[in-house]
């Protein structure tokens, strides 16, 4: 009789919350997604980050937090209510998941400021807590008197153009974009000084000497003076979220 009566308590323990309980227990399956869950949720709703986190660990994320190894067998184990995982993250492992049962939610990629937004809320959502706490966009900021052209430089001599959320994260700032041309760019170095920015971005990983030699150059050091190579925390670049916004205000800010 008291295993009749304990079985179906025990059952209801090991199943996943159902729809319309706030998740408890939230894992992550990929790096922007384990900044988003620290960013947002508290510790005792954070079941796991994904391994990414340890191999690129990140400044503000202390080494408190619980990680999964990744496999489909310990993710399953450990039942979560809800996983978060980006669109292009883990595509079979998450259909795994949701074959077995759990409840997974993909984000998709934004590529525009406004998607940045919707990204934020739809993760909002996905935990249970308030769209109002989304990071509101910054206002419309005030044009400089004179233009001035921003060169957002990666490793190995890449150049950042139009068409790309990092594009308009400077506009959006106040800057223009030093390339017109679209997308990702190889830069030459000759055209690059001859004509050169009013300000460098250097947005790249540390201790990477061969991806820096480009940035590196004396001729481009003494085309743009030191004062005018600006650098930023480069996990900033890296994942869309509310910290977008803090980059848009710090970018603005140099125009001063």
């Amino acid at each position: 009789m008291l295993r009749a009566l304990f079985l179906p308590l025990l059952l209801s323990l090991a199943l996943p919350a159902q729809a319309g309980d706030a998740p408890q227990r939230v894992l992550s399956l990929d790096l922007c997604l384990d900044w988003m869950v620290v960013h947002y949720l508290p510790p005792d709703r954070v079941l796991a980050l994904s391994p990414m986190q340890q191999r690129y660990p990140i400044a503000w994320i202390g080494p408190q937090w619980p990680t999964h190894d990744g496999s489909l067998e310990q993710i399953y184990a450990l039942q979560p209510d809800r996983v978060v995982v980006g669109q292009f993250t883990n595509t079979l492992l998450r259909q795994r998941l949701q074959a077995l049962g759990l409840s997974v939610e993909v984000l998709p990629l934004p590529t525009t400021l406004a998607q940045v937004a919707a990204y934020e809320r739809q993760f909002l959502r996905a935990v249970q807590l308030p769209e109002t706490l989304a990071s509101a966009p910054p206002a419309a900021l005030p044009a400089p008197a004179r233009p001035q052209r921003l060169l957002l430089l990666g490793a190995n001599g890449i150049g950042t153009g139009r068409g790309t959320l990092e594009h308009e994260i400077l506009e959006r700032a106040g800057w223009r974009n030093y390339l017109t041309a679209e997308g990702y760019q190889r830069l030459d170095l000759e055209l690059v000084v001859a004509d050169p920015p009013d300000a460098i971005l250097w947005a790249a990983p540390e201790h990477q000497a061969l991806a820096n030699q480009f940035a590196e150059h004396p001729a481009l050091k003494h085309a743009v003076p030191a004062d005018r190579w600006l650098t930023t925390d480069y996990w900033r670049w890296q994942c869309p979220g509310p910290w977008t916004w803090e980059l848009i205000g710090q970018l603005h800010r140099w125009l001063d």
